[in-house]
């Protein structure tokens, strides 16, 4: 039980947790390569192993250890069945634009089963049905919808009014051939794929810089990659020069594991209404786990994430036998403003240096797809897909409302954050306790450890200037503009910032 939360369970990802440990090298020199991936997550090793299979010699620069980024806190689906998406995307894309997503959809899918069976890569990797399931009548209406478009698109699917799970539901969109894995086990083995041969993975190696020049330079906290191109795959990019940040807005959600007395459900699940929850089955090594996620919101709105945990885990009680909660974990991603990621080059005066970014919760599937585009567009061979994916559209209908909302949600916020004061003294802190106050006119992030050590940072955001705030149920510093996450100590840990904060102890 974490200290100050009341909650059972380890507060780590399931996938972290049960994955084998990295230890690649920090680049601690000058390498040449033909390619430099920013990010060992799902899109920048897709596109690596693509790379390098294409006889590119590849450099991947990952700020941590390999999967225990976003893609190693993801629900482990990899489905073309996103929830109901599909009447959306015809909406603000057209027909052809909605099935080109559907089609990246699943030939990532594909994509993923050559990979595990080329590689012979322990993931735990099975084919499953995925479900988007309706509880009322209003959401039965959605459903049936959603099938139409759906099967119109030529994708796989199927109305279902008997779904294989322990509560009523009245129907369901079914596509058959998803699949489910341990996202970091897979990305553990691709990553083993791609180191050798004059390719190379470099962990702990933060990228400080990027030159984009006759050819892109690329600086760590201590190396440098020159590479004829560069590929920038860390979620919200960091070095953000296409304003990403202002496409996109960091969307938090939450997630437990749950042992069950009695079988786990068959197939993959999402409901199609509000609260929105999402269902996976998970065993290996005879360990039967069930994972529950939902209660997810705008990084920007300042919420009790641990009663969010708890919500989750009151409704798994409610429809499932739950015998103990075993994990809990929260995962942050970028919302695109029309729908779908943002694959290509950085901005339209870009000259060899990518992008890969706004996944939509769904990374498994849309980053593997974006991994293969740009693998296509380094090679300079066409994709069916970069047009709709392209990182550089401009499209005033889709989501140009929302652009605009969005924009001004983070700018009143960061106004806020630097008029506000939150008291004049260093605070007396529980063991656990995290707060933001001001000293002298400054702003400090204080936190106290379970041991009695304090810390004390600047509760500046190293990004773009917001004022961070305590995150307890994972002891992290979360910047509610941008998205940006740090550990206890001020170590940046999620961007787009690529700088810690200040420290301040001993003031």
């Amino acid at each position: 039980m974490t200290p100050g939360t009341g909650l059972d369970g380890k507060a780590v990802s399931l996938w972290i947790d049960t994955a084998p440990e990295t230890s690649y090298s920090a680049l601690e020199e000058e390498i040449e390569a033909d390619v430099a991936v920013i990010g060992g997550g799902i899109a920048g090793l897709t596109a690596a192993i693509l790379l390098k299979r294409a006889g590119l010699r590849v450099v991947v620069l990952e700020a941590g250890r390999v999967g225990t980024g976003v893609t190693g806190h993801t629900t482990g689906k990899v489905s073309s069945l996103q929830g109901l998406v599909y009447g959306d995307l015809r909406r603000s894309f057209g027909e052809r634009g909605a099935r080109s997503y559907g089609e990246a959809n699943e030939a990532a899918i594909e994509q993923v089963a050559a990979l595990v069976e080329s590689e012979a890569i322990d993931c735990d990797f099975r084919r499953v049905a995925n479900y988007t399931y309706a509880e009322s009548d209003a959401d039965l209406e959605d459903v049936k919808h959603e099938v139409a478009i759906a099967r119109r698109l030529g994708l796989p699917a199927a109305y279902a009014d008997s779904v294989p799970l322990p509560f009523p539901v009245r129907g369901a969109v079914r596509f058959d051939e998803q699949a489910q894995l341990h996202a970091t086990k897979y990305l553990v083995g691709l990553a083993q794929a791609v180191a050798g041969d004059g390719s190379h993975v470099f962990e702990e190696s933060r990228v400080t810089g990027i030159d984009d020049g006759a050819q892109c330079r690329i600086a760590t906290e201590s190396g440098v990659v020159t590479a004829g191109a560069a590929i920038v795959a860390t979620n919200f990019p960091i070095l953000d020069r296409g304003l990403f940040t202002a496409r996109c807005h960091p969307h938090r959600s939450y997630l437990i594991a749950v042992t069950l007395d009695g079988p786990l459900p068959d197939g993959t699940f999402i409901s199609a209404g509000e609260p929105l929850r999402s269902i996976m089955p998970h065993s290996a090594a005879g360990h039967d786990l069930l994972l529950v996620g939902g209660e997810g919101h705008r990084a920007s709105e300042k919420v009790d994430a641990a009663e969010r945990y708890r919500r989750l885990e009151g409704w798994a009680e409610e429809r499932f036998p739950v015998a103990s909660l075993e994990y809990r974990w929260s995962t942050q991603d970028a919302i695109p403003i029309d729908g779908v990621p943002y694959v290509g080059r950085m901005s339209p005066f870009s000259r060899h240096v990518y992008v890969a970014t706004g996944f939509r919760k769904w990374g498994l599937s849309n980053g593997t797809a974006a991994g293969m585009i740009l693998a296509d567009q380094i090679l300079e061979r066409p994709n069916p897909w970069a047009r709709v994916f392209n990182s550089n559209r401009v499209k005033p209908i889709a989501g140009g409302r929302r652009f605009v909302t969005e924009n001004l949600k983070a700018g009143a916020r960061l106004l806020r954050d630097r008029i506000a004061s939150r008291g004049s003294d260093l605070p007396e802190l529980e063991p656990g306790e995290g707060r933001v106050v001001e000293v002298g006119g400054e702003k400090l992030a204080v936190h106290r450890r379970s041991s009695g050590e304090v810390h004390a940072v600047s509760a500046v955001c190293t990004h773009l200037g917001c004022i961070v705030e305590w995150n307890g149920s994972e002891e992290t510093w979360d910047c509610p503009c941008h998205g940006s996450r740090f550990d206890h100590a001020g170590g940046v840990i999620q961007g787009p910032a690529t700088g810690d904060l200040e420290p301040k102890s001993g003031r």
